[in-house]
């Protein structure tokens, strides 16, 4: 008993800690103050160790998970701290971001995180179902990053609630439409938040909480699977956390290779040093895999030093349609390349298993390609004496390669978008309308739904009650899903539309037109009057953006009041469509 009151203790200690640091970091203080807050900082961290060595005293289990790993860094690292601290008395003159220690900042943070992830976290459907849990985690991490973006230090100049609140949305959302320019009106203290709510609205903040409390209890309850399976479309309750593993791992990973491929990209003399270089390529890494489109220039890659580094936008675009592609899709192809690199060297493994691509891997795989190959194309047709004229030939290429894929959800642009052709803007609605792929960082309908609407209409056409495709059938569940995503999605872009003609009647119809289908979309392309916006206008775009983000069928569906399945069915009758 009185270890849980202790452990309980430390969790309230490292949770003052943690809003200790946002407020160190936040606000300006004074140097006496620094002191007085290192002095709890390290108070904070001594409990977190008290805690962590408690634990492997009592339960000496966890010697043997991998848990080991993260508290044997943790360790080491707050050791160290107290011990330059206490008996050498070392002032941390290789501080590299502010005044007080970084470090220490950060073993606040880590202990935090070990606390929090210890506490049992329990998600119930009698309080809320998946649908309206997953809406009001985005939702909570909004309405913080609101906040944290109104600290002084965010921000070169003060920010309206409204700017700070469209921002976050914007953010958490993975879209990158802006009012503000990210990298001249945000400080790097700004810019990391930003960030950090790009990384967690692209994975979700479910995803993190979930997965770091299994990793650290070693366990989760039967409840939270169930509700974890709902939201990640996890199949099987066994793979529920695999999934979310997986989820965390390839984003990860992905975005350490692009960081580093963007930072051998990079010219020094453009940038103010190594540290600069370096965030620069975090921070993009991180947007474009989780296609927000967010950019700390002020032209995003169309800005004049960057532009032709086609290196950079090759890197970009590769990381943003990974990213596009969806996890389960990407476990999926991953797996099918190990398993044909393995029955290469070893023909009898594997020689039997058929379907190592899945039908949602096949259909999502062939329309993407199929979808960007005709964009490219047309891109390169129709802009080739316009916005590709100033580049040479390969550099034709790339861009037109860049321009196509960009308006699936990515939002970077290496052309001025305002001065795109009209054919081309056409196709641009298009691209941004579809979308990514389901369970991605992306937004749009998504392709497996514009795929599954042309299929349908194939079948009518051939005069086939069902839909067949590599010797499978598409389940009527998925066409009425599929049917019911465009339904909701062009009622929802209508009437933003509409409000907004309202609101902002003196731009221009297609440039809010363009508006609203990139902000459901989640792309952040813009034809130049998001900044424009009226106060009214630019609360429509957050609500469009936020829909956008979490689907109007999931905030359908968690409106509503579930109806149980009746064990009858009344006669079917057609109804004239045609």
């Amino acid at each position: 008993m009185k270890r849980k009151i202790f452990y309980s203790f430390a969790f309230v200690v490292s949770l003052m800690g943690f809003f200790t640091v946002i407020f160190d970091l936040g606000f300006p203080k004074d140097k006496s103050f620094i002191k007085i807050l290192d002095s709890f900082y390290f108070i904070t961290v001594a409990i977190g160790l008290i805690a962590t060595f408690m634990r492997y005293y009592y339960d000496r289990s966890l010697f043997k998970r991998k848990i080991i790993y993260f508290d044997l860094i943790s360790i080491i690292f707050a050791l160290w701290l107290l011990y330059m601290y206490v008996f050498i008395g070392v002032p941390f003159e290789t501080d590299l971001i502010l005044e007080n220690p970084i470090w220490l900042k950060l073993a606040v943070l880590l202990t935090f995180v070990r606390e929090f992830s210890s506490r049992q976290i329990k998600f119930t459907r009698k309080l809320l179902d998946p649908a309206q849990l997953f809406i009001l985690s985005f939702i909570s991490v909004i309405l913080l990053g609101t906040v944290l973006l109104m600290l002084p230090n965010a921000t070169v100049d003060e920010i309206s609630f409204t700017d700070a609140l469209f921002t976050s949305t914007s953010a958490v959302c993975v879209t990158g439409l802006v009012v503000l320019d990210t990298g001249s009106d945000f400080t790097i203290f700004g810019q990391t938040i930003i960030m950090l709510l790009i990384q967690v609205g692209g994975l979700g903040l479910l995803t993190f909480v979930s997965y770091f409390t299994y990793f650290f209890k070693g366990g989760a309850t039967y409840e939270n699977q169930i509700v974890l399976s709902s939201i990640n479309s996890s199949i099987k309750l066994s793979e529920v956390f695999i999934t979310l593993k997986y989820v965390i791992l390839i984003s990860f990973g992905f975005e350490l290779i692009a960081s580093t491929l963007i930072y051998l990209s990079l010219d020094m003399e453009f940038f103010t040093g190594r540290l600069d270089m370096l965030f620069f390529s975090i921070f993009h890494s991180i947007s474009a895999f989780c296609n927000a489109g967010f950019s700390t220039l002020s032209d995003s890659l169309y800005d004049k030093n960057f532009r032709f580094n086609y290196p950079l936008h090759l890197v970009i675009v590769f990381t943003f349609i990974i990213g596009g592609l969806g996890f389960p899709i990407v476990v999926n192809v991953l797996n099918f390349l190990k398993i044909k690199l393995i029955s290469f060297w070893t023909p009898t493994i594997y020689s039997s298993r058929p379907w190592l691509l899945n039908l949602n891997s096949r259909i999502t795989l062939i329309t993407t390609l199929s979808i960007t190959l005709i964009a490219v194309i047309a891109f390169y047709l129709l802009e080739y004496d316009n916005t590709l004229a100033e580049h040479s030939e390969w550099g034709k290429i790339v861009t037109a390669f860049f321009g196509a894929a960009t308006p699936r959800t990515a939002g970077f642009n290496t052309v001025d978008t305002a001065q795109i052709a009209f054919p081309t803007l056409m196709m641009v609605f298009l691209l941004m309308w579809i979308g990514a792929s389901a369970q991605s960082t992306g937004g749009g309908i998504k392709v497996t739904t514009f795929a599954v609407a042309i299929l349908n209409v194939l079948s009518l056409a051939k005069g086939k009650d069902r839909i067949e495709l590599f010797r499978r059938e598409i389940a009527d569940i998925s066409v009425k899903r599929a049917f019911a995503v465009i339904t909701l999605s062009l009622g929802v872009i209508f009437l933003a539309f509409v409000l907004l003609m309202v609101t902002d009647s003196d731009k221009k119809s297609l440039d809010l037109a363009f508006e609203c289908f990139s902000a459901y979309s989640t792309v952040g392309l813009s034809l130049g009057v998001t900044g424009e916006l009226s106060t009214a206008g630019k609360y429509i775009i957050v609500a469009v953006m936020f829909i956008g983000r979490i689907s109007m069928l999931t905030l359908v569906t968690a409106v509503f009041v579930k109806i149980k399945q009746k064990n009858y069915r009344y006669s079917k009758e057609e109804i004239t469509i045609n």
